[in-house]
């Protein structure tokens, strides 16, 4: 399968305090969020300026990738400037026909794969009947690059803290409804999947899985349990030291500069605890390699490149056209359960 340019597909995030409560609308549209949640986020925001890292972590992404491979790559977000529907509109103009997209989520799940591929249908659809082909690379929770990058981080955090701290690692809750949707706590199971293959890989036996920045009205009920609530309950089992890694995020968002570095961090160093967060991949050069891997195997037809767990992967198979992920759709497999 040939390919005339890649879209990274993102979230998207304000560039300054004027677009703070926009953007959050944009995220929160149709979900029910209290106003008064939206102004304390707003306000986390506004701790940095009004800025979220990720557009000028994802140019920067763009810039290695683009140095990975022959292949334009464009910008496309969910809820902000640069918008999906103009980025595809830009490729249309420009003659592409088919290009990969890969997306700032390693998951499957409604909320990790399903929505991109609705953006990809959405702005296929505002583009008209002359719209590129787009193909959605695979989620690559497994993938060698993924777990080595964040093995690593887990190492270069430990050397921060004493010896024997507790590895913690920590990803986005969501709805359990959303979990059930695209089959059997299928984001949740991945994300275990993932922390075991790390854990395993920077030379842990033991750890914990948590989960963070839910936002939702409080009788909804989230995964759990919340990594504060987990802070606690390990301070209170006489926990000295921890290293936190946020495995459920490939760039730092705002629920990692805030709610980790800012909000954790200052409950840990409270309680007396040493407190090391790992790194996130970002724009590290070896995330653009997985991501250029990702369309290779497209190309060439080669199998995916996976790291063995010793259970079967929890995964969906990838989507063309922004077709919706819906059973059985996710709940295909590639030798997969």
């Amino acid at each position: 399968m040939d390919f005339d340019a890649v879209l990274l597909l993102s979230f998207g995030g304000p560039e300054g305090p004027e677009q703070v409560r926009p953007f959050l609308q944009n995220v929160t549209r149709g979900r029910n969020v209290p106003p008064e949640r939206l102004d304390e986020v707003a306000e986390h925001y506004r701790h940095f300026g009004g800025v979220s890292p990720i557009n000028g972590i994802n140019r920067a992404l763009i810039a290695q990738l683009e140095a990975e491979q022959d292949l334009p790559v464009y910008f496309g977000n969910r809820n902000w400037e640069p918008y999906v529907e103009d980025a595809v509109e830009d490729m249309r103009d420009n003659g592409v026909r088919r290009a990969a997209v890969f997306t700032t989520s390693a998951w499957s799940g409604y909320s990790s794969c399903t929505q991109y591929t609705e953006d990809i249908a959405r702005a296929r659809a505002a583009s008209g009947p002359q719209a590129p082909e787009l193909v959605k690379l695979r989620p690559y929770f497994d993938h060698p690059l993924f777990v080595e990058i964040f093995a690593g981080a887990v190492a270069a955090a430990a050397k921060n803290v004493p010896a024997g701290a507790r590895l913690v690692f920590t990803a986005h809750s969501v709805p359990v409804a959303a979990d059930e949707r695209c089959g059997p706590r299928l984001y949740s199971r991945q994300v275990a999947y993932a922390a075991r293959l790390v854990a395993g890989a920077a030379g842990y036996d033991d750890y914990d899985l948590v989960w963070q920045s839910r936002s939702g009205p409080p009788q909804v009920p989230w995964l759990e349990p919340d990594v504060a609530d987990h802070l606690a309950a390990l301070d209170a089992a006489g926990t000295k030291a921890v290293v936190v890694c946020p495995i459920g995020f490939v760039a730092d968002h705002i629920e990692v500069v805030w709610d980790l570095d800012h909000e954790l961090r200052l409950q840990a160093e409270a309680a007396g605890m040493s407190f090391a967060r790992a790194a996130t991949p970002n724009a590290d050069r070896r995330f653009a390699r997985l991501a250029a891997g990702l369309i290779d195997e497209l190309r060439t037809g080669r199998p995916p490149e996976r790291v063995a767990g010793p259970d079967p992967v929890p995964g969906c198979l990838a989507s063309v056209n922004g077709a919706p992920c819906r059973p059985p759709h996710c709940a295909a497999r590639e030798n997969r359960t």
